[in-house]
Order: structure tokens, then C-alpha cells, then sequence
């Protein structure tokens, strides 16, 4: 069994302002908009060093959905930032009229997501996000699981064209993939070889699946892991592939079982070749405030769930 090592915990907001920073080294397109927010979103090198191509609009996020838009008309690369929750429940509209409808190459870019932001609680946990963003046509759909994958994704998504929502996190997590890795859109990564069932994992919850399937493989269950992180367009392919061998999965993630990449799952299961699957993720409810680790214990968001959710699905087959 492959054993991965946590190189140091970092906040994956930090990744993203990494890859935001060589961005503004490398390619003189790329401008950036923050809606008050600088500093939570890793900004601040951007701005010190290219202020010509930054945009302070304030709290003013519709605002800035209509900045960026226009911005891509001239050429531009507009990424923007705020919190998951202002990112797309505050700004739903101006993000289906004026950047998904026409096909706008706007990179819209989300910290703060999920119940790990902790102790601001429900307001800004959202948990409906990655549902939202990838019911829209044409909308290319992310959510990295840590630092490196994380900056990799943000220099990756500079190149794809038309819109995109990149999702992370404000606590520091496990750093495992690597830092030289070439991120792939729309491509599953295999972290783990096994044959009783498939753990499918996305974002914080993929360092979670390693450590079950090390649990499961010490109670002699063999667990393939596979890292999803475009939860749009899906990797039908990499999940066929891996349930046709081990007849189970169990989907984990960090969001709503309403909409998110349970349901993906479940359709393309449906649609070829269905087979007992398990979720892992919240139950249809808001979050509340407490710590990271807290939280996903409540909800059951972490290995132990994984761990239970696997023997349930196995269990089916």
C-alpha cells in the first residue's frame, strides 16, 4: 500500500495566492479583483507588485462579477476573490447573466469554503456551492485538496478558456501531492491501487480517504482512493474504470449529498453501470460554529465516516 506523507500543513487560500503571484510574473494578462478581502485571499503580492492590474471594488461583489466580465473583453484574465459564500450565493445572477451565459473567460476564485471555516459559522459556510456552479452551462468546476494542487490549478486554470470556479479553504491541511505535479482539468488522479471498493474524494476530504483506506487496510479491506478534483467536467472514465473492479464506492466531500459530486457520481453510475454507493458529505443542513475539527466530526466528515461508509457499501454489493 502507498503511503503518503504530509510535507506540513498549509491553508490551501495560500496556494492559491502562490499560483496568483507567479501569475502576475508570467502572464501580463492576468489581472485581479478582491472584494475587500486582500489579505484572507492571499492577495496581497498581486497587489504590491501589479497594482496597475488590481481592482479593489469593495463589498461590492455583484459589482465585481460585472468588472471581471467586462474586463475579458478587452483581453483580460480577470481572477476574482472573496469568501465561497459571496462568490456565488450573493452573486448568482451576475454570474449566469453576465459571465456563464456568454461564455466569459472569468476565473472566479473561492476561500473559505465548507464547515472548515470554522468559527465564523453558517452564514459563511456554504455548503451549496459546488451545486450551484455546475448546474451552469459551460462552467468548469474545481475543488483541490491541498497548497500544491492548489497553486497548480490556479496556473492551470489561467490557460483554459471561459469560466471557472476554483474552491478552497482557509485552514491549514495536510500538503501531500506534489509540488512539481502538472494539474490537469477534467483529468481523476489515482492515489490508491485496491479491489473491495473505491473511495471517491474531493478537497479537504481526499487526505481523509488515504487515512481510511490505510484503516480499512489494516481490518483487510482494499481500498482504491481516487482524488476528484474537477468536480465539472467529471472523469466518468476514472470512476467507471475503478467500480467495474471493485463493485462499491463511497463519494466524500465537503458540501451538501444535495448537488454536489455524490450526485455526479450517482448519475454516471446510473446512466452505466449502477452499483452500491455510499455519500459522505452533510445531510441537507446549515453549518454552525466550532473548530475545523469539530465540525467535521459532527458532520461526519473525516476517515472514521469514510471507514463506515465503505463497510456499508461492501456490504451492498
Amino acid at each position: 500500500m502507498k503511503k503518503y506523507t504530509d510535507s506540513g500543513k498549509k491553508d490551501t487560500r495560500s496556494g492559491f495566492g502562490a499560483g496568483l503571484t507567479e501569475l502576475g510574473k508570467t502572464n501580463k494578462n492576468v489581472v485581479a479583483l478582491c472584494a475587500d478581502l486582500t489579505g484572507s485571499l492571499k492577495m496581497d503580492d498581486f497587489k504590491e507588485n501589479h497594482p496597475d492590474r488590481f481592482f479593489q471594488v469593495g463589498i461590492a461583489e455583484a459589482n465585481m462579477m460585472g468588472m471581471a466580465a467586462g474586463l475579458t473583453i478587452g483581453g483580460k484574465i480577470p481572477f476574482t476573490g472573496t469568501f465561497a459564500n459571496f462568490s456565488t450565493g450573493r452573486v448568482y445572477d451576475q454570474i449566469r447573466q453576465s459571465i456563464a451565459y456568454s461564455g466569459k473567460n472569468v476565473k472566479i476564485c473561492a476561500s473559505h469554503a465548507g464547515v472548515t471555516l470554522g468559527e465564523d459559522g453558517a452564514t459563511h459556510q456554504i455548503l451549496e456551492d459546488l451545486g450551484l456552479m455546475k448546474m451552469l452551462p459551460g462552467m468548469t468546476v474545481i475543488n483541490t485538496c491541498d497548497y500544491n494542487q492548489t497553486k497548480a490549478a490556479t496556473l492551470a486554470i489561467a490557460e483554459h478558456q471561459g469560466p471557472v470556479y476554483l474552491r478552497f479553504g482557509r485552514p491549514k491541511v495536510a500538503n501531500f501531492t506534489p509540488e512539481d505535479q502538472t494539474f490537469e482539468i477534467g483529468k481523476a488522479v489515482q492515489l490508491q491501487e485496491g479491489t473491495d471498493v473505491t473511495l471517491v474524494a474531493t478537497g479537504h476530504l481526499v487526505w481523509e480517504a488515504l487515512q481510511a483506506a490505510e484503516k480499512l487496510n489494516e481490518a483487510g479491506i482494499s481500498a482504491e482512493v481516487i482524488n476528484i478534483h474537477t468536480i465539472k467536467p467529471l472523469d466518468n472514465k476514472a470512476i467507471l474504470d475503478s467500480v467495474g473492479k471493485t463493485g462499491g464506492i463511497v463519494t466524500a466531500e465537503e458540501h451538501n449529498y444535495l448537488g454536489g459530486l455524490g450526485e455526479s457520481v450517482a448519475r454516471v453510475l446510473a446512466e452505466n453501470a449502477p452499483a452500491p454507493q455510499e455519500f459522505v458529505a452533510t445531510q441537507d443542513t446549515f453549518g454552525e460554529s466550532g473548530t475545523p475539527e469539530q465540525l467535521m466530526e459532527k458532520y461526519g466528515l473525516n476517515a472514521n465516516a469514510i471507514v463506515k461508509a465503505a463497510k456499508k457499501a461492501i456490504a451492498r454489493k
